[in-house]
């Protein structure tokens, strides 16, 4: 008998230890939890909020006061901003399963803060009070981002005159320059320091744009001469309607083009020639839709997260075929501007960015078609992609990287956003500024309401 508390000690430290190990380690480790997140009330929608996320610079070189804070936003219309945290360009990625999170080499939070709002409202876990209150145009997004934007500096002391650089892709190619614009124009003693506006692989002016689809793939050898012609008539459908401003039809046209050079082409995705599947952002929502991801987020467990909301996309719709280059012209007078396109993206790459960038009303833009277009290269000496820059515009061509250029050249898209954002290496050198003339600066008129 004097045996048996002994043995009973020793089956249960057993029991414990095979409990203990049985236990799954957190989906989110504490290094990949965010400094902050949760809801900013948007004024101009009563009732609806932005969700956000914001990691902290982990290396800053300055006080904190003085780090650069990027604000990253997605495409669409209607897709979250936590594709671009949990599968481009946050510190910690999903890269082969939902339940596993792994370190981001090449995260964008390195140097500097980095802030993802889940933009407009009504994508992502972000709250639309009710379908009225969904922007329809660039300039309620813009009302929108920007309440968001001053809600966020207002709750975090010390953010007053931190350097803010805006950042997305794709269909962020309208949202970037209207925030931009509306910041530049309209609130330019207010309380968003801005320093810069990034645009990767951005629809921006979209009737130049798909002008340049069809030739695009013929020369890139996906498509016959026959097909070429096809393209082009495909083309001219959503470019009439847009003429005619029947806005949604043109719309949906271009979509219907772009599903015709899927067919005709057979690859996997139009966003990445070389993929042998699509990307697995899909990852993204099966992350994001278990309960310690919303836990550890601050979001409702009721909550069903979606890569891109419908509803978001059908409001505007109106808005895509519809060109903010006048909101690029404006801005790229003011401050810095940087365009930069994975080379294997045939939907929104650097054929169809270079044809708009050359129609642009811009005092500077002969010095810049004119300026050499330089050579960069990796850490380990391997060409990177290409730069070419004058004045505040710079344009950069990253070698084999698709649409979510972070996703496929991590490292590569970190090294150009931090030397772009510190005007370093190849965006560094000599002051090629040109001195602006307050009669081009006046020249530029608010065209907010005419143009949306």
């Amino acid at each position: 008998m004097k045996h048996v508390p002994t043995l009973f000690l020793l089956l249960s430290t057993l029991l414990l230890a095979v409990s203990v190990e049985s236990l799954p380690p957190p989906l989110f480790p504490d290094e990949a939890l965010p400094t902050k997140s949760g809801y900013l009330p948007v004024k101009p929608a009563p009732g609806s909020s932005m969700f956000y996320t914001f990691y902290e610079a982990q290396k800053p070189t300055t006080t904190l006061t003085d780090t650069p804070l990027l604000i990253w936003l997605q495409g669409g219309p209607g897709c979250s901003s936590m594709i671009g945290n949990f599968y481009e360009l946050g510190p910690w990625r999903v890269v082969s399963r939902a339940t596993e999170l792994e370190p981001n080499p090449g995260a964008w939070n390195r140097l500097f803060g980095l802030l993802f709002l889940d933009n407009p409202i009504g994508v992502g876990f972000s709250i639309a009070a009710s379908k009225q209150d969904i922007p329809k145009n660039q300039r309620q997004v813009a009302e929108q981002l920007y309440a968001a934007l001053v809600e966020f500096i207002e709750q975090n002391q010390g953010f007053e005159h931190r350097p803010v650089y805006i950042t997305g892709e794709s269909y962020a190619g309208k949202y970037v320059p209207a925030i931009g614009y509306y910041i530049l124009k309209e609130k330019p003693n207010g309380k968003v320091n801005l320093k810069g506006l990034a645009i990767g692989n951005g629809l921006t002016d979209p009737v130049t744009q798909i002008r340049t689809h069809a030739v695009n793939v013929y020369y890139s050898g996906l498509v016959n001469a026959k097909q070429r012609e096809e393209l082009e008539k495909a083309q001219e459908i959503s470019i009439s309607l847009v003429k005619a401003q029947k806005w949604r039809e043109a719309a949906d046209a271009r979509l219907e083009l772009l599903t015709l050079i899927g067919n005709m082409t057979g690859l996997a995705t139009l966003y990445n020639t070389a993929r042998m599947i699509p990307y697995r952002t899909d990852l993204v929502v099966d992350l994001l839709n278990q309960r310690e991801a919303k836990r550890v987020l601050g979001v409702s467990e009721t909550m069903r997260f979606e890569e891109c909301s419908d509803e978001v996309e059908e409001a505007l719709r109106g808005d895509v075929m519809k060109s903010v280059k006048f909101m690029v012209e404006y801005a790229v007078e003011r401050t810095n501007v940087l365009l930069y396109q994975g080379m294997l993206d045939l939907r929104d790459g650097v054929v169809s960015t270079e044809e708009w960038m050359k129609t642009m009303n811009w005092s500077g833009l002969g010095m810049f078609l004119t300026a050499e277009r330089k050579v960069w290269k990796d850490g380990n000496g391997d060409v990177a992609g290409y730069v070419q820059r004058w004045g505040n515009l710079s344009h950069v061509a990253v070698s084999g990287a698709g649409h979510f250029v972070p996703t496929d050249k991590d490292v590569n898209s970190r090294d150009m956003i931090e030397s772009w954002v510190l005007g370093k290496g190849l965006f560094g050198g000599e002051d090629v500024r040109q001195t602006l003339t307050s009669s081009v600066l006046e020249s530029k008129s608010n065209r907010f309401d005419s143009e949306n």
